[in-house]
């Protein structure tokens, strides 16, 4: 019988499982906060397959090419580039939606004013809405493949919002019933002579100027500054919005607003001075006071 040579390990084998124990170790150490779920997405990413393909995988050796890309995406992840602009999309709602540099990244938190507005919406029956600030667009396509009688009319005063929302409405099958319009706050709308609508939905900029130094560097330092912040109290574009919404929404409509929960009782005087009433706050999955609720009267 002949001698079997003893079994070597390579250690210049860059395998699936290999460099996901890597990029684990270098993540944690630059603070990211779920270090393993990113770096399965970032190889997810880099490989083109889903993330569970990586756990049949683990053996497979990864190709030069997707090492490439990988250090690429690890690199700028450890620069604190938000995870979803370097794998390019977010999941809002059960559903993925484009995201880039210059567009807000959808939130867990915005699901519950999904749920609130969703509740005030008939499931058969025709309903406008205006959303203002659609960002990627995940709150206007959310609602309109929710309810298939639902049309929007979305504003925003980004270029980029415009383009990735009309792209992102394309994707989801809903652009027909869809329309975006450049424009700050409810400006757009005025020069369109047409009925008040039976709601309007926001998610604004809320975040005060004085805490621009206590944010994360994912957001202060790569999301677009005029999606976050709204004056020394945060509150500029929603006391704007308030203030001009009785002109566009019908009687009995309701306006249903994403806040930091340190402003939902300031806001909730607000529509009351300016003619709301059943003025409510709700709580998102979190607990934490989010939503506030009200119709014109």
């Amino acid at each position: 019988m002949g001698t079997e040579e003893p079994t070597t390990v390579r250690t210049d084998v860059w395998t699936v499982q290999r460099i996901l124990q890597w990029t684990i170790g270098f993540l944690k150490e630059k603070g990211v906060e779920s270090p393993r779920l990113e770096a399965e997405l970032l190889l997810a990413h880099a490989r083109n397959c889903l993330r569970i393909r990586l756990y049949t995988d683990f053996e497979s050796v990864v190709t030069d090419e997707e090492r490439a890309k990988m250090r690429e995406y690890v690199q700028r992840r450890a620069r604190r580039e938000p995870l979803a602009y370097i794998v390019g999309s977010k999941e809002f709602y059960g559903r993925n939606f484009e995201v880039r540099p210059g567009i807000l990244i959808p939130r867990p938190e915005t699901e519950t004013l999904i749920d609130v507005c969703l509740e005030q919406i008939p499931k058969d029956a025709p309903t406008r809405l205006l959303e203002v600030g659609v960002g990627s667009g995940c709150i206007a396509i959310t609602l309109a493949r929710q309810r298939p009688e639902v049309s929007v009319v979305a504003t925003d005063i980004s270029p980029i919002a415009i383009e990735v929302a009309t792209l992102n409405s394309e994707r989801h099958e809903v652009q027909p019933r869809i329309r975006i319009l450049q424009g700050n706050c409810l400006q757009p709308i005025r020069s369109l002579n047409e009925p008040l609508f039976d709601g309007l939905v926001s998610n604004p900029p809320y975040i005060r100027e004085d805490e621009r130094s206590i944010l994360a560097p994912e957001v202060a330092q790569h999301e677009p500054a005029e999606a976050l912040f709204s004056g020394e109290d945060g509150l500029d574009v929603t006391r704007q919005m308030i203030n001009e919404s009785a002109e566009v929404i019908r009687p009995g409509g309701f306006i249903a607003l994403e806040l930091d929960p340190k402003q939902c009782e300031e806001v909730s005087e607000l529509l009351k001075q300016s003619g709301y009433e059943r003025i409510q706050i709700i709580k998102d999955l979190n607990g934490a006071e989010r939503i506030v609720l009200a119709f014109r009267q």
